[in-house]
């Protein structure tokens, strides 16, 4: 099993279960936005992993998780990105055989795009899986 894909979806799963993480997001979780997209919304985008040697398996990820909202102002990505933050700290994901020992968010950034219609949030969440 890939341990980057069994990663994802079992962060997809975690964020679309939680209620603070849902009541701002939806289903509004992605691999890639469908066009045209809806708002506010969270995409996966860099992925970084590396082998750390040891028994079980184990496998370093770096992620980047980008949520993109076009309120005006940054409330709505600062909150959406506040939650997401939440849920995964320390959050424990199983998915296809596969468990992140370690999760956290390491690293976010907001800004305005320069036309000012949109906002992006972006998240930096460092993992730890092994196998099951």
């Amino acid at each position: 099993m890939s341990h980057e894909l069994a990663l994802q979806k079992g962060i997809i799963a975690r964020l679309r279960s939680d209620p603070a993480t849902q009541a701002l997001l939806g289903d509004r979780i992605w691999d890639t936005a469908p066009s045209p997209p809806r708002y506010p919304h969270l995409t996966f985008s860099r992925s970084e992993s590396r082998s750390l040697g040891a028994d079980g398996g184990a496998i370093e990820h770096l992620l980047t998780l980008t949520i993109v909202s076009s309120f005006l102002g940054g409330e709505e990505a600062k909150a959406a990105m506040a939650a997401v933050r939440l849920c995964l700290q320390d959050a424990v994901v199983e998915a296809d055989a596969v468990r992140a020992v370690s999760l956290g968010v390491r690293f976010t950034d907001v800004w305005r795009s320069s036309t000012g219609h949109r906002t992006y949030a972006v998240l930096r969440v460092r993992a730890v899986t092994e196998d099951i």
